[in-house]
């Protein structure tokens, strides 16, 4: 098997539990802004119009289509009107409050910490995200993954994007390592997977639901653990 010297995590989905995280924060944010007395008929309703239309709006940001503030400006009027609510009736504050609330939420996927404790001593480690820097930080922070890496690359940071190769070379130089010698582990089959294969990076598919893909990795996992087979 290859050896490799230097490992580049995903975070959202892959490390850092995305789904858990967030549908807390909204279901939190459900009871403290009394969202039934605006006519949300319940939290569930809430947390599915918001999937409902972050996914759209993430991946118009993710093609260039869309700036940071104008997502960050129009999600949560546009959640509000997929579930019947009139733009003005939106707390001034939500996202904030939502961002601030889901990124110091600490839920990691299973064996997320049993896997970084192995790999450490042995692997260089580093995140690459599309995420946004501030976000990002919090997240690790309060998840306490931050003491796991030595460096976070972000989108936001670099000005490109998953699976735009600039990215990953980015990463690379700043690592100070070689495409031969690194891996990366994600979720994402574009991004992360397809993305570090037009880079020329070996890959580990993280598949915990067993979605079908088009693109074959060099390796696919199920859950965090299967890496001690592979490093």
């Amino acid at each position: 098997m290859k050896t490799y010297q230097h490992l580049f995590f995903d975070l959202d989905h892959t490390l850092w539990d995305y789904d858990r995280n967030v549908q807390e924060s909204l279901s939190e944010l459900f009871i403290h802004y009394q969202l039934e007395n605006l006519g949300v008929v319940s939290s569930q309703h809430f947390i599915d119009s918001f999937y409902a239309v972050n996914f759209k709006l993430w991946a118009a940001y993710d093609k260039g289509e869309m700036h940071k503030e104008e997502l960050r400006t129009t999600r949560f009027p546009r959640i509000f009107a997929h579930a019947g609510i009139i733009d003005a009736a939106i707390p001034e504050e939500f996202e904030s409050d939502f961002m601030h609330r889901t990124s110091s939420k600490p839920h990691l996927f299973p064996h997320t910490i049993e896997i970084l404790d192995y790999l450490k001593p042995k692997y260089k480690l580093y995140v690459i995200t599309n995420g946004f820097d501030e976000s990002q930080a919090r997240k690790m922070k309060s998840s306490g993954l931050s003491d796991y890496f030595e460096l976070v690359v972000t989108s936001e940071t670099t000005g490109h994007k998953k699976p735009d190769p600039r990215i990953f070379q980015f990463a690379l130089e700043q690592a100070g390592a070689k495409k031969e010698c690194s891996l990366m582990i994600g979720d994402n089959p574009i991004s992360d997977i397809q993305g570090a294969h037009g880079a020329g990076i070996d890959q580990v598919f993280f598949n915990p639901l067993g979605n079908s893909i088009d693109f074959i990795p060099t390796y696919t996992i199920t859950h965090l653990r299967e890496l001690e087979d592979l490093l």
